[in-house]
């Protein structure tokens, strides 16, 4: 009997693990394990890691920072603006006859004074109606010396009628004869009148013609230098509604002026008076001054964007200038003398949060995993509000961060004027962090 208990139950055991692994329960059982096992090596990884980023975080060195020192010296407040140099006058000189050009007597660059001849027309068409006028201010004047003539002469009648008339008691002429006399003397006179006139036509048309005799030939208006010429000899044009331009003169070159275009929001501090400095593409490392004289009060609108244009004279005595180049000019509208000065950078600069609090989010990760009980929100940091003009800047003190209240001044977009601040001159202040190597 005991040897049958025994050899069932080892019979009882095979059955039900033929069972089993007939239902998968093994597998499963066997499935449940691993993933129990991987479940817990996870875990037990992002522990270690998050240990180790922890004390790495926490045994690196102390933040860096990139100092700039306070500086004393002189602030320049600019305004740029940009435009074309132009000759100080400008002359298109032209033609009002049509023609044919006979000689061209300038070349471009030709430097010319007062009353040179720049060019000279055919006179072929002209001076034959100059001949003509003048035939016809002779024959005019022929006229009139008959025409007086014949004044003298019914005048002379007309007086010898009236002595007799007095000598005889009015027997002798007739009335008649008298009235006839005055009416000639009065045509006579009418005579002479018109002939007068045909004289002064005659006259007129002949300086008409001599005038634009005259004109064939162009003489310069101005002393200066020939910038452009249009016209070659033998060339046709037609002078009909417009005067064609045949040279442009530029009187002194020696003196020139500056056309700039300042933006709406700059015009309200540049002023006449005011110095200024360019540059131009042909000389990129020289300097060139100026002077405002004019700032118009008429806009220019070009897709609308708001502009107003400013004369500056420029002294171009060494002729290294020329009409036309495009310059860009830095007008000076406030300097600053003697001023405590601080990098932009140093106004712009926050320093990061306190250590603590990075340890703090050091641990954010580890907390992440294991959650614990909720905590109550940080207090947020305090920030400091300033009126306008009011900034603070950064120092070290024990190797830390501490702000400084300063009230700033004008600034020319890399230095800034302290107008009020506990800040002197080689005082370095904070504008940038090294990171810490790990």
């Amino acid at each position: 009997m005991r040897e049958v208990m025994p050899l069932m139950r080892k019979t009882s055991s095979k059955r039900n693990a033929d069972i089993d692994r007939t239902l998968g329960i093994d597998q499963q059982r066997a499935a449940r394990k691993r993933a129990t096992f991987w479940v817990v090596a996870a875990i037990v990884t992002v522990l270690v890691a998050g240990a180790v980023m922890f004390w790495l975080t926490d045994k690196s060195s102390s933040t860096q920072y990139t100092t700039a020192e306070v500086q004393r010296g002189n602030l320049t407040i600019t305004v740029t603006a940009t435009g074309t140099l132009e000759p100080t006058n400008q002359v298109e000189v032209g033609s009002e006859l049509s023609g044919i050009i006979e000689t061209v007597e300038v070349d471009y660059n030709d430097y010319v004074k007062v009353g040179q001849v720049l060019a000279r027309l055919d006179p072929e068409r002209l001076e034959p109606k100059v001949l003509q006028s003048q035939a016809a201010l002779e024959s005019a004047r022929a006229k009139l010396l008959e025409a007086e003539a014949n004044v003298l002469e019914t005048h002379n009648e007309l007086k010898r009628l009236r002595r007799l008339a007095e000598l005889s008691k009015k027997k002798l002429p007739s009335q008649h004869d008298i009235d006839a006399a005055e009416a000639a003397f009065k045509r006579a006179q009418a005579e002479e009148a018109s002939a007068k006139a045909q004289v002064s036509q005659a006259q007129a048309t002949l300086d008409q013609y001599q005038t634009d005799l005259e004109k064939l030939v162009i003489y310069s208006p101005i002393n200066g230098i020939v910038l452009e010429r249009h016209v070659e000899a033998g060339q046709t044009f037609a002078a009909s509604f417009q005067t064609p331009v045949l040279f442009t003169l530029a009187e002194d070159l020696s003196q020139m002026e500056l056309h700039v275009d300042v933006d709406e929001a700059d015009v309200g501090q540049v002023k006449t008076g005011q110095d200024a400095t360019f540059t131009v593409d042909a000389y990129p490392d020289r300097r060139f001054f100026a002077q405002i004289v004019n700032v118009y009060y008429a806009p220019q609108v070009v897709q609308d964007v708001v502009t107003y244009e400013a004369l500056l004279t420029v002294d171009n005595s060494q002729l290294l200038l020329r009409p036309g180049m495009t310059a860009t000019a830095e007008i000076i509208t406030k300097t600053v003398e003697d001023a405590i000065l601080v990098p932009n950078g140093a106004l712009r600069f926050t320093p990061p949060a306190p250590k603590a609090e990075a340890s703090k989010g050091g641990r954010s990760m580890l907390r992440a995993i294991l959650p614990g009980p909720p905590r109550r929100p940080a207090k947020q940091r305090k920030v400091l509000h300033t009126d306008q003009g009011e900034h603070r800047v950064w120092t070290l003190r024990d190797d830390q961060p501490v702000a400084i209240p300063v009230t700033i001044g004008s600034s020319d977009g890399r230095m800034t004027e302290v107008v009020a601040g506990d800040v002197k001159a080689g005082l370095p202040l904070l504008v940038g962090i090294i990171r810490p190597s790990k």
